[in-house]
């Protein structure tokens, strides 16, 4: 497999420390808010990239952190922390905002086939490992005690920089929109380590340290969680592009300067989801969550196609009218896959090795998501059987989590329950395949047919209070919910 790899700037083959064995870390949410449908974009890519390395046959232990502490607005040690300013506008505690939260994440993941990695780490639950490490890094004169807070020491690097070779200028301190001046820096890319409360009187959560009462800077916590479940080497990190700098960059600075050795080789980076407007936020324009989709009548996985059309690297603008095109055409797949009918038949393993080689081609290739799918279609005018199409299909699926089968088979279920005979006189109800609201437009046809026709209207008058919609047609009825 060959991965884009941000730290070199090119496409690279993917080499694992232990052979066949993937250790693998994905950073989590803040969980002081919904995530919205441009972070979830990052998490279907790495779902994606995960079921594609099992597929390969890797054997993967995939680590994530819920940050439920230290997470600045800025992202760079100013402004305040995104939990307490959650739990200010909803007014209850730091760790029910961050439970709720958490639970509203995973519901979300869910809703979109993203697996669950085999271990999450809120970082309120390390505080001592964080300790420990911040220690070291003192003891290793990498870092700096200074009013109050523990600064990494940038200098000690040969080189910061790691993801973009920046100009000194537009990162110098007062200078970059939205960064104070922190008297208590050495140098200007000094980053914290471990907060007191000479930062914030008011912290919510805080604990004691041997520099003080306080609590643990953001960029320290992944670096922790990953070392104490991934071990000392990782194979492969992924987040979302805007995590490169400064996070990432701070996390391979502390990680390298406490373990004294090259960490993370490979680095997965996911691009934004863009409106019209610019970059997807929280706090600009209509929030855009998994729940207002729903609320839309717009089923997740769709969304989920919607992100697997384009390529993990690029850009990808969200707009109505684009997710409709992308309904419309998940829908089409779904109705050409349901056509083949069941699994009767042999499966044809020559062809299906074939196709498999095609599809592997795709995820090898900086995990061509667009060109997966299109495997998918390719599939369905194979040179084969039904079964050997549907296999197929299926084990495509196992990466790209569109629950093609499934919903196949469910449709070919509801149509054939929308055409069935409700009567021995011939009489079709077609429907939604409801039997209890198709036994009551029955009982409504019966009656009016024995001409007791004060029955058939209080049937009409029930299924109408139910929001049911009848509708005769010649040899039958038609209803809907209104």
């Amino acid at each position: 497999m060959y991965l884009y790899n941000s730290a070199t700037h090119k496409k690279e083959e993917f080499v694992t420390h232990t052979p066949n064995h993937v250790e693998m870390y994905t950073c989590g949410p803040t969980v002081y808010h919904f995530a919205h449908i441009g972070n979830l974009r990052s998490y279907i890519m790495e779902d994606v990239l995960e079921k594609a390395l099992r597929w390969r046959g890797y054997d993967v232990n995939r680590v994530m952190n819920i940050t439920d502490v230290g997470h600045l607005a800025s992202d760079a040690d100013t402004g305040e922390d995104k939990m307490l300013k959650g739990a200010k506008r909803e007014n209850k505690s730091v760790m029910d905002i961050a439970k709720f939260y958490t639970d509203a994440f995973f519901d979300d993941c869910k809703k979109l086939n993203i697996k669950t990695p085999d271990v999450v780490q809120p970082a309120t639950g390390l505080i001592d490992e964080f300790i420990k490490v911040v220690s070291a890094l003192i003891d290793k004169e990498y870092a700096y005690v200074a009013g109050g807070n523990v600064y990494f020491d940038t200098s000690k690097l040969d080189r910061y920089y790691v993801f973009n070779d920046h100009d000194e200028e537009d990162l110098a301190v007062g200078v970059r929109e939205g960064v104070e001046e922190d008297a208590n820096k050495r140098n200007k890319n000094d980053f914290v380590l471990w907060f007191t409360k000479s930062k914030f009187e008011d912290q919510a959560l805080k604990w004691d340290s041997p520099w003080g009462v306080g609590y643990p800077g953001w960029h320290i916590e992944c670096s922790c969680i990953s070392m104490k479940f991934n071990g000392e080497y990782l194979d492969l990190h992924c987040g979302g592009v805007d995590n490169a700098f400064p996070h990432h960059t701070n996390e391979i600075a502390q990680s390298e300067a406490y373990l004294g050795h090259p960490w993370c080789k490979q680095w997965f980076h996911v691009h934004h989801l863009n409106t019209n407007s610019g970059k997807m936020s929280k706090s600009k324009g209509e929030f855009l969550t998994v729940s207002l989709l729903e609320e839309k009548g717009y089923d997740p996985l769709a969304y989920r196609f919607f992100c697997l059309q384009s390529h993990y690297r690029k850009g990808l603008v969200f707009t109505w009218e684009n997710l409709d095109n992308a309904v419309g055409a998940y829908n089409k797949l779904i109705k050409r896959v349901a056509a083949l009918g069941g699994d009767d038949g042999a499966v044809d393993q020559g062809v299906l090795g074939a196709c498999a080689d095609k599809f592997g081609e795709a995820l090898d290739n900086d995990l061509n998501t667009s060109m997966a799918v299109t495997c998918v279609y390719d599939a369905l005018k194979a040179d084969t059987n039904a079964a050997t199409k549907r296999a197929i299909i299926g084990s495509y699926d196992l990466v790209l989590g569109l629950d093609l089968i499934k919903k196949a088979d469910a449709l070919r279920e509801k149509e054939a329950a929308q055409a069935k005979t409700a009567g021995a006189d011939g009489f079709t109800i077609q429907g939604e395949g409801d039997p209890a609201i198709d036994a009551l437009v029955l009982q409504r046809a019966e009656a009016k047919k024995a001409k007791n026709f004060a029955e058939a209207d209080r049937i009409r008058d029930e299924l109408k209070a139910q929001g049911i919609e009848v509708t005769d047609v010649p040899g039958g009825a038609v209803w809907k919910r209104v």
